[in-house]
Parts: structure tokens; sequence; C-alpha cells
């Protein structure tokens, strides 16, 4: 399948996938943690062996790890339970391929090894749109960060926001997106 989007250095976009049949990704905390660490890891030039390296599993706690040269900046990130949202700048070429290649084949090996379970996990390839603009850009930073609305608030993106005190209790206890990140909030992990 080939792409419609070109990457480009210095470039942003939006990235983004869900499971297969829209199945859930994302099954407990354990697994949104494992991506979260995996966006870590996988964005480096060097290929990171999570087994060698932490043989009783990675936490946030111990990652020092030698990965090279970033591939990509992340922006934003938001994870879904059947899908995930992030927000890159790509730092040298072909650096957006390589971070999703690692990310999305890693995630995909600990889930299906986990949940002993065979086959593609993803819909497809990892979709992606250019950011050309600010407007955009500036739109994709909130919609990341808002997403997560939808789990208590199903058409709140046709209706708006109704309750918007809860929505924003809702938002900074959310532990999946780098919301909390931007507001500055203490992570314990």
């Amino acid at each position: 399948m080939e792409r419609k989007v070109d990457f480009a250095v210095d470039e942003f976009y939006h990235l983004f996938n869900r499971g297969t049949d829209k199945r859930n990704i994302f099954l407990e905390d354990k697994d949104y943690l494992r991506f979260l660490i995996l966006l870590f890891i996988c964005n480096g030039e060097k290929a990171v062996n999570i087994r060698d390296q932490f043989p009783k599993g990675p936490s946030f706690g111990e990652l020092i790890v030698d990965k090279g040269v970033t591939l990509v900046d992340i922006g934003t990130y938001c994870l879904m339970p059947n899908h995930f949202h992030l927000l890159v700048r790509e730092k040298i070429e072909n650096g957006i391929t390589k971070f999703m290649k690692k990310l999305l084949t890693g995630y995909s090996m600990f889930f299906n090894r986990k949940n002993k379970r065979t086959g593609g996990l993803f819909e497809s390839v990892f979709q992606s749109v250019h950011i050309d603009n600010d407007e955009h850009l500036n739109y994709l930073f909130a919609y990341t960060h808002l997403n997560p609305i939808k789990l208590i608030d199903p058409m709140w993106k046709y209706n708006g926001i109704g309750d918007k005190e809860r929505a924003k209790e809702y938002l900074a206890k959310y532990r999946y997106s780098s919301y909390e990140d931007y507001t500055g909030t203490y992570r314990s992990e």
C-alpha cells in the first residue's frame, strides 16, 4: 500500500491508527504503559532489545537507554482504547517511517504475546496527515488532548462539550495523553 503523504524533515504530521475491526488495542493499564514506554524507547536510531535491557519489563523509572539520535520530536499524543493519535515532527530523513515501524512492531509483538494471539493488531499501515499551517497545528494540538472526552461524552464533537467542568476534571485525570505534560501536572510514573 503506497502512502499518500511524503514525509520531510522539520515538518509536522498527525499520525494515527486503530485496531483491526475497531478492536481495542489497549485492554488494561499495563498495555497503555507499554505503548508509552515504547514511544520513548523506539525513538532512536539504535535498536533496543527490551528483553535484554529490561529482563523484568521496563518501567518509567529506568528509561535511561542509549538509543542514539532521536528520529522524531513528539509534540502530543493520546491513547484511546481502540486507537492512538501522535503529533510529530520528523528530525532525520525517514525518521517517521523508522520510528513507527519500531513502535507498531514492538507493541504488536507485546500485545500478541501477552494475549496469546497471532495476526495483525492494527487496521492498516498507520495513517498520516501533513500539518502545513499554524491553524491546523493548533487545531490538532487541541483535538488530540480533547479526544478522551469521547469516553464520557461520545457526541461532544458534534454537540460541543456539555459539562466543561466535568470534561476538564476528566482530562486532568486521564493518564494516557500528553495533556498532563502541558498543564504541568506531576506524573507519579
